[in-house]
């Protein structure tokens, strides 16, 4: 059988070079060895012929350094990602890898995995799907149980997320005005206000308020960072009815969040609101803040974004100085309200 590679060798600096017969390109070895660019020429030419032995080979080695790379599969690899979590966040994988569409590869051994299984397990999956496969997929490679990608990063499909949107300031008036239930509605207020999430909404304790500073001070449940959060008169307003001790909200920090978001969601549905979840707080606060020209960076760090920056500034116990941004709306409207003309006065 003919070959593929040969080898050949440049008179200026006397290094080896493989010649490529089907595509005419050349390749360097590194190496100004006879013998060892001899065995590089046989390997590559093996590889060629024969790519079904060559694997065989390559596990082989691997095996010799991880007892079980042969066995190891993705049920493992699942389970061991579940057990790094925490909180809320270990709950949300446990349901994610009871998705039926990962029962395609869940017993296959990692080095078995072919691009085409994860395809079939995403085109029988959904767009979570996609999410939490790319995830233990990177897992897998960082951990080195698989020693090559299995698809590509540009060969994964895109991510496309339904449309989300913010809620409006009439339809959160609507809420509260028709809740009855003073802590539930005092919940929804400081949502709306404050913009953090309904986990650590909920568990935000009176200790947690400062109010010499006016500023409210949280780890994030999601990604541990500090979120510092300065309130105006409005949120005082709402403070001022929660308990002066303990948690702020002792019925709803006992609630799980799908049940949270369960009853939120009735609640639209009773004022015929659709697309909105307890989530959209968050992006109206966002577009709030973006509408009146509030600095990104001060965003960031109000959303719990920026956390190596306020995690720094909360450990040296600084004073971070951020305007909230109720101030900031009414400044802006102050800035653009018509000034009265003078009249004169005849005497």
């Amino acid at each position: 059988m003919k070959q593929r590679f040969r080898l050949y060798k440049r008179k200026q600096g006397g290094r080896f070079y493989l010649h490529d017969e089907v595509t005419g390109k050349q390749e360097s070895l590194g190496t100004h060895d006879r013998t060892l660019a001899i065995r590089l020429l046989h390997s590559r030419n093996e590889a060629e012929q024969q790519p079904a032995v060559n694997l065989q080979i390559a596990r082989a080695y691997l095996a010799a350094s991880d007892k079980e790379i042969a066995t190891r599969n993705w049920q493992f690899v699942m389970e061991e990602m579940v057990k790094l979590k925490k909180g809320e966040t270990q709950r949300r994988w446990q349901t994610a890898i009871k998705d039926k569409a990962f029962d395609l590869i869940r017993q296959l051994p990692l080095l078995e995995t072919r691009p085409e299984h994860f395809l079939r397990v995403l085109e029988a999956g959904k767009v979570s799907t996609n999410v939490y496969l790319r995830r233990i997929h990177n897992f897998a490679l960082d951990m080195t149980w698989l020693p090559w990608p299995v698809l590509p990063k540009k060969r994964w499909p895109a991510v496309e997320f339904k449309d989300k949107r913010s809620i409006t300031l009439a339809e959160h008036l609507a809420i509260t005005a028709r809740e009855l239930n003073p802590e539930r509605k005092a919940f929804y207020k400081l949502a709306w206000h404050l913009g953090a999430s309904q986990s650590d909404l909920a568990l935000l304790n009176a200790e947690d308020v400062d109010w010499e500073n006016h500023t409210i001070g949280y780890a994030r449940k999601k990604t541990g960072s500090v979120a510092i959060v300065r309130f105006d008169e409005d949120v005082a307003e709402v403070l001022r009815d929660l308990p002066a001790e303990g948690p702020l909200f002792p019925y709803l920090r006992t609630v799980r969040s799908g049940d949270r978001a369960t009853e939120f969601k009735q609640r639209c549905a009773g004022l015929g609101i659709k697309g909105v979840t307890l989530h959209s707080y968050r992006y109206a606060w966002a577009e709030r803040a973006k509408a009146v020209g509030y600095p990104e960076r001060f965003a960031m760090e109000n959303l719990g974004q920026n956390s190596k920056a306020v995690h720094r500034a909360y450990s040296r116990k600084a004073k971070v100085e951020l305007p909230s941004l109720g101030e900031y709306e009414r400044l802006r409207r102050e800035a653009t309200k018509p000034e009265p003309v003078a009249q004169a006065i005849i005497t």
